[in-house]
C-alpha cells in the first residue's frame, strides 16, 4: 500500500483532529495506508511516527487539540536540518504528506514542495490570517469562545460600573477582536490594522460616561498599534525571545492600556486576558464541517497527482490554491468591516 503522512504543526486549536480524522478516512477508503507525524515537523526530523487506521481516530470528531501533538520545529531553520528532513520523508517511504497548520507551517510545506517533495497545505489558524481562504480551522471556535467571555464581562463590568478590557489574541490581524467584539457588544476594538493612540481611546470612553454609561468594554488584539506618547515601538512584547520561524512572544497590550487609561481618566479599569483559553475546547459545528472537508479535498488532490496546493473556501465553495502563492501575505481586516463595528463604538 502507499504510504500518506498528516502533521499538525503550530497552535494547537479546535477542529484539527476532525482534520486528522477526514485525512485518514478518505485516505484508507482510496486504499492508502496512513501514518501520523507526532508533534508537527519535529515528528519528520525524528521519525517519530504512529499508524493511522479508522479505529485510531473513532471518536476524535468532537475533541479539541489534537491526537497527534504538535509543535514550532523549522526544519528550514538551516541547511543540515532541512537535508535530515528531507532524508526522514524520503525513508518513511511517503507517496504524499498533508501538512496541517498556520503560516509558518504552510511555509515549510512550500519549501519541501519546491525541493520535490509532494506537499498538500490545510490552513488552521484562530487568527483567520491565512492568505488565499475564507475561512481557516479553528477560527470559529475560538470567535465563540471570545464571544461568549466577552458577554460575561458585561454583567460585571456593569455591576462595578469599571472599563474591562479584554486581550484577544491576533498578532498580525484583527479578524479575531473584531469578530468577537461586534458579537460581543464592545463599546471599542483596537486591531493592528487600525493603529490608534492613547488619546483617542480616552475621549471615547468619557464620552459614553458623560452620556450615562457607567460601564465600558474594550477589546484589544494582542498585536494592536497603539501610541502611547512613550516608545517608538506601540507593540507590547510579552518577551523578546525568538521562537525557531522568528517570531517573539506578543502580550500585555491590555496591562498597559488599562494603566494608562486608569490614570488619565481615574476609572476602575481591568483586565482579562483571554489568552490559550482561546485554542482550547470542544470545536463548533462550523469547525467540524470546515476541517472535515478539507481533509478530504487534500487527500483527493493527493490522488490526483498534485502537489505544493493548498485546500481552501473561496466564495463560498472548497477549492485549492498554490500553496507558494499564499506565502508572504496576510489577510488582513478591511477597512470597510471595521467602519460596520465603529458605529457601535462609544
Amino acid at each position: 500500500m502507499e504510504r500518506i503522512g498528516v502533521l499538525t504543526g503550530g497552535g494547537d486549536c479546535p477542529g484539527l483532529n476532525a482534520a486528522i480524522r477526514a485525512v485518514v478516512r478518505k485516505a484508507r477508503a482510496l486504499g492508502y495506508d496512513v501514518i501520523g507525524l507526532r508533534r508537527g515537523w519535529r515528528g519528520l526530523m525524528e521519525k517519530d511516527i504512529v499508524s493511522l487506521n479508522l479505529d485510531s481516530v473513532s471518536g476524535i470528531l468532537p475533541k479539541g487539540g489534537t491526537i497527534l501533538g504538535t509543535s514550532r520545529t523549522n526544519p528550514y531553520k538551516s541547511a543540515e536540518d532541512a537535508a535530515v528532513a528531507q532524508k526522514n520523508f524520503k525513508e518513511l517511504q511517503l507517496k504524499a504528506l498533508v501538512a496541517i497548520g498556520g503560516e509558518d507551517t504552510l511555509g515549510v510545506a512550500a519549501k519541501l514542495s519546491r525541493d520535490g517533495f509532494p506537499v498538500i497545505g490545510v490552513p488552521k489558524t484562530i487568527d483567520g490570517d491565512i492568505w488565499g481562504t475564507e475561512a481557516t480551522i479553528g477560527f470559529d471556535t475560538a470567535v465563540n469562545i471570545a464571544t461568549d467571555a466577552i458577554d460575561r464581562l458585561h454583567s460585571t463590568a456593569e455591576s462595578h460600573d469599571r472599563v474591562m478590557i479584554v486581550e484577544i489574541m491576533g498578532r498580525h490581524a484583527g479578524w479575531l477582536a473584531l469578530r468577537s467584539g461586534l458579537a460581543g457588544g464592545a463599546d471599542l476594538i483596537l486591531i493592528p490594522e487600525v493603529p490608534t493612540n492613547i488619546q483617542s481611546i480616552t475621549e471615547t470612553i468619557i464620552k459614553r460616561h458623560k452620556r450615562g454609561k457607567n460601564f465600558s468594554i474594550v477589546v484589544v488584539s494582542e498585536g494592536a498599534k497603539v501610541d502611547f506618547g512613550e516608545a517608538e515601538s506601540t507593540e507590547v512584547l510579552k518577551n523578546a525571545e525568538l521562537d525557531e520561524f522568528g517570531h517573539v512572544s506578543l502580550g500585555g497590550v491590555a496591562n498597559v492600556l488599562a494603566s494608562k487609561l486608569k490614570a488619565i481618566t481615574h476609572f476602575d479599569t481591568r483586565v482579562t486576558t483571554l489568552g490559550h483559553v482561546q485554542r482550547g475546547g470542544t470545536p463548533t459545528a462550523f469547525d467540524r464541517a470546515l476541517a472535515s472537508h478539507l481533509g478530504v479535498l487534500a487527500v483527493s488532490l493527493i490522488h490526483q497527482g498534485k502537489s505544493g496546493r493548498m485546500v481552501a473556501l473561496k466564495d463560498g465553495r472548497f477549492t485549492d490554491v498554490d500553496l507558494e502563492g499564499v506565502l508572504g501575505k496576510l489577510r488582513l481586516v478591511d477597512e470597510g468591516e471595521y467602519r460596520v463595528a465603529e458605529v457601535f463604538f462609544g
